[in-house]
């Protein structure tokens, strides 16, 4: 399943009246047990130096091993650390590692942080980081963010070098993974990579039970500022009313992921909304079909009332797109200049009258929202002239047919920034001619040089602006409609401070985080 799939969905059930979400908020709290793990979060007293009791979305998969999306979890509760951090604007900074440099084109060092001690009491050293991102580069399956990678890591007394098949400019970013966090020796002695008691960050994972709960206790032995929290209780609630409620009733003072059916009937003080790198697009058929015309594409993309969608099916709470993407990557907003705009419309064509011309409409229901975009996509397709056909399953009996071709479009909730937090490769994935998640049968040889020159671009304003050109070029073909930019509401009880507000989905409880009065 892609990253298109409900991997981390922000609202696992459809939009419901206020008298139903009232009474699945009052069941779960008579039946509270059963939605929640009371024992592990009981309230805490308030006041700094306090633990904070956390509900996430979803249990771990993989037994928190690092090397699968269960690192995202380690990282969010400040446990497992690695070399690089990445800035607002996806900009390397220090980790684990001080400073790098990129000695020949295939060529990177990393000089290591010194004075670090890992949870079980041993240090931090060169030789330790080449062993742990060796171990990620040999496992079956490999990481996310190295695919297609091929790397090569040595160490000597203060500095570790990584060296590339081909020159990669953005290797800092890649480090920045959660996917390659630095563990103790002790994690790998067995035959899944553990992180109990092997990180280095302001806080030990002492304890993990199964499915429901994690317990993590403060490590005085931090290399950088010691937590303000004395620990963490984790809760793993996939049920959305239960999460409500908890944070409802101070139950748990950090709740990932609120749903937008269960917003209102929270304190409104208490959830914050973050812009995720997530886009709702609609994809068209540019090989096959009716939208295989550039106007007709156009008269499609003309049709659609994105602020409809905005109000009837997210409840307001999602950003109008003015791109593919959105604010989570807040520098995007600054290159949409006048150079961007005549790059962008000079190459559209204008939109044709349509009269009775039949397009299937694909989707799939593991997101409960985009059926409800479908519909209203049909009334509003059909309003001027289009003869609309829904074709809506489960993603898994649909991802096919949709990147053979088999639907002239299809509604797509798309994640934009992967792993280094860099957008190129969903874009090359998506838009060009040998893409692999290439829905729209889109290619076009401007655009595949656009994508080539924004991948070998350094990190930095001129990898950006290569970015908005791809960007300008795609939606100047109209191989993709972006309707809008989906956000994830963040709960966080009063007197909570510290929190991270992350789009990324990397950092949640830090150091700083606290339960004051």
């Amino acid at each position: 399943m892609t990253d298109s799939a409900p991997a981390r969905a922000a609202r696992p059930g459809s939009v419901r009246g206020p008298a139903t979400r009232l009474l699945a908020g009052l069941a779960c709290l008579t039946l509270f047990g059963g939605c929640f793990n009371a024992t592990a979060t009981a309230p805490q007293s308030q006041g700094s130096g306090k633990r904070i009791a956390l509900a996430m979305l979803q249990p771990p998969r993989s037994g928190l091993t690092p090397l699968s999306d269960d690192a995202f979890k380690l990282s969010r509760w400040a446990t497992a650390e690695t070399l690089i951090m990445l800035d607002a604007n996806g900009e390397a900074q220090p980790g684990l590692a001080t400073e790098w440099k990129q000695t020949a084109p295939k060529t990177w060092v990393f000089t290591i942080r010194q004075g670090v001690k890992f949870h079980d009491g041993t240090d931090l050293t060169p030789e330790r980081v080449a062993a742990s991102l060796t171990a990620a580069t040999k496992a079956s399956p490999k990481p996310r963010i190295l695919d297609g990678v091929t790397l090569t890591i040595t160490h000597d007394a203060s500095t570790v070098t990584i060296a590339t098949a081909t020159p990669d400019p953005l290797v800092p970013q890649r480090m920045s993974s959660p996917q390659l966090v630095i563990l103790a020796a002790k994690a790998y002695a067995g035959k899944a990579v553990t992180p109990v008691g092997t990180g280095t960050g302001p806080f030990e994972l002492t304890a993990v039970n199964g499915t429901s709960s994690a317990t993590l206790q403060r490590f005085d032995g931090y290399w950088g500022t010691k937590a303000l929290a004395t620990g963490i209780d984790v809760n793993f609630v996939p049920d959305g009313a239960a999460r409500a409620a908890a944070l409802r009733t101070g139950t748990a003072q950090v709740v990932e992921a609120v749903p937008v059916g269960q917003a209102a009937s929270v304190d409104q003080a208490l959830i914050h909304e973050v812009p995720m790198p997530r886009t709702n697009t609609l994809y068209l058929n540019t090989k096959k079909g009716p939208f295989a015309d550039p106007a007709v594409r156009a008269a499609a993309r003309a049709a659609i009332d994105r602020a409809r969608l905005v109000r009837d099916v997210y409840e307001g709470r999602a950003d109008i797109a003015e791109g593919l993407l959105g604010p989570a990557l807040p520098w995007m907003a600054g290159q949409r200049n006048e150079a961007y705009k005549g790059l962008r419309d000079g190459h559209r064509a204008e939109p044709a009258k349509v009269d009775k011309v039949k397009i299937t409409l694909g989707t799939f229901t593991d997101r409960a929202e985009l059926p409800e975009v479908a519909v209203l996509l049909e009334q509003q397709l059909e309003a001027v002239g289009f003869e609309v056909t829904q074709d809506v399953r489960e993603y898994q009996y649909i991802e096919a047919d949709a990147l053979d071709g088999d639907f002239d479009a299809f509604i797509l909730s798309r994640a934009t920034v992967l792993d280094s937090g860099d957008p190129v490769a969903y874009l090359y994935s998506d838009f060009a001619c040998e893409g692999s998640f290439n829905i729209s049968q889109f290619c076009d040889k401007e655009v595949d040089a656009a994508l080539k020159a924004a991948a070998a671009a350094p990190a930095g304003e001129q990898r950006r602006a290569a970015i908005a050109k791809a960007e300008a070029l795609i939606l100047g073909n109209d191989a993709a409609v972006p309707m809008l930019h989906e956000r994830v509401i963040q709960g966080e009880a009063s007197g909570v401070t510290g929190v991270e507000r992350d789009p990324r989905e990397r950092a949640l409880l830090t150091a700083k985080s606290t339960v004051g009065s």
